[in-house]
Order: C-alpha cells, then sequence, then structure tokens
C-alpha cells in the first residue's frame, strides 16, 4: 500500500480540565476526499488547528507525507503544502477580488506567472467578471469563493475547507460542490460540514467525530444509514 498523505497517531488534545480530541488515529491517503462531521463540540475544530499549526496537541503526532509535523508552526506547515479555508472567510474587504488573489499567488509565483495564476483562478471560481470589485461588497457565497482561490493560488497539497457551505444559497452549495469535486481531481481535501446536501453530493468517506475520539468511518451510505450517527448528530436529517 501507498504510504497516506497525512496520518494522525493518538492525536489529543486538552484544554485546562477538558479534553477536545482524545487519542485519535486518522490517516487520508494521496489524491483522497474525506468529509468530517460530528455535532458542535466533538472536537473538529480543534483536530483541524492542530493539523495546521495553529495548536500543538497535548499528545500524538501528526505525519504530512511521513514527517512528523506536530511541533512545526503554521507559516512552515503552509509552506509543505497544507492550505485551510476557515469558516469564516479571510479576506482583505477593502482590496478587489483580483487583488486578494494576486496577493496569495505572488507568494509561490514571480513575474508574468503570477498574473497567469490568477487570471486561471479567476475562472476557476467563477469570478472573472467580479474581478476588480471590492471584496466587501460580494454576497456570502462570493466571499467564501474568493478565500478558496485564496488558498488554491499557494498550490496546497492538501486542503482543509471549515463547512464552506455554510450559509449558502441552495444555488450556491450546487456550485460550491461542483468545485471542491473539481479540485479533487488533483488535490486531497478533508472537509467539516454540517450541510447533508452538501456531504451527499461530495462525499464517498466519512468520518464522525463525536466527544473528541472518532466513532466511525464508513462511506457515505452507511454513515447515512447508521442508527449510532444518526442518533448522535443526523436526526431527522438522514431521512431527508
Amino acid at each position: 500500500m501507498a504510504a497516506p498523505l497525512l496520518e494522525t497517531r493518538g492525536l489529543s488534545m486538552r484544554f485546562g480540565g477538558v479534553q477536545a480530541v482524545s487519542n485519535v488515529n486518522f490517516t487520508l491517503a494521496e489524491g483522497e476526499l474525506r468529509c468530517l462531521i460530528g455535532p458542535n463540540g466533538a472536537g473538529k475544530s480543534t483536530f483541524f488547528k492542530m493539523l495546521t499549526g495553529q495548536l500543538q496537541p497535548s499528545q500524538g503526532h501528526v505525519l504530512f507525507r511521513g514527517h512528523d509535523i506536530s511541533r512545526a508552526h503554521a507559516h512552515q506547515i503552509a509552506r509543505l503544502g497544507i492550505g485551510i479555508k476557515t469558516q469564516v472567510p479571510s479576506v482583505f474587504d477593502g482590496l478587489s477580488v483580483r487583488e486578494n488573489i494576486w496577493l496569495a499567488a505572488s507568494r509561490i509565483h514571480s513575474g508574468e506567472r503570477v498574473n497567469g495564476v490568477v487570471d486561471e483562478m479567476l475562472e476557476r471560481i467563477g469570478l472573472t467578471g467580479a474581478a476588480k470589485r471590492l471584496v466587501g461588497q460580494l454576497a456570502h457565497g462570493q466571499r467564501q469563493w474568493v478565500e478558496l482561490g485564496i488558498v488554491l493560488s499557494t498550490d496546497p497539497e492538501l486542503i482543509l475547507l471549515d463547512e464552506p457551505a455554510a450559509g449558502m444559497t441552495h444555488e450556491e452549495v450546487h456550485k460550491t460542490a461542483e468545485l471542491v469535486r473539481e479540485i479533487n481531481r488533483s488535490k486531497a481535501l478533508i472537509v467539516v460540514e454540517h450541510d447533508m446536501q452538501f456531504i451527499r453530493m461530495i462525499a464517498k468517506q466519512v468520518t464522525v467525530f463525536n466527544q473528541g475520539s472518532v466513532l466511525v468511518e464508513d462511506a457515505v451510505e452507511n454513515i447515512l444509514r447508521n442508527p449510532l450517527v444518526r442518533d448522535i448528530y443526523l436526526g431527522k436529517q438522514a431521512a431527508a
């Protein structure tokens, strides 16, 4: 078997007397798309923060292509090829769409190549026509796509998406699902999401977190039918 792209071993995070993440063993293959679900407070966001160096684990290890990055800083992990799009868009509202993406692309590209990358990215996220608009004037869904374009412009090997469909219209959710599937043709992704319709559109394998631990990992169809998962998290949505 090929070595995993990402692996965690016994990953744990404690905040004082609170065990936010407990002994998580997780493996992601090269080019895989994995959805991560679970109720609020299940440890998903803390898990993401340990993968990206925003938090250092209390115990355990994070391995990226076999290298231990558990104690690496966020900027070092970003340079290794892990990018994250947060739940609240991290963008410059006072700059245009093009300027936001240009700033990201210029970190790893130079000269005329930067402009070419920006043009490709604007087309990819469907915002070529809005390139000169200030990001602060955009609708919520468009702002999410700008941040996704920013992350993609740095050419990461693994992209972490934290609730990319949150607050979007039905049409925006469908467009975002198409974009995620297109990205997955060349990149690995881990997607945290609550919208089960969106999960259905993009997922093959799903990992369910509960109380800081992995409850179950399975194909999306089996997860949707799993009575334990339904009781803990999905509720009536599972029958929708």
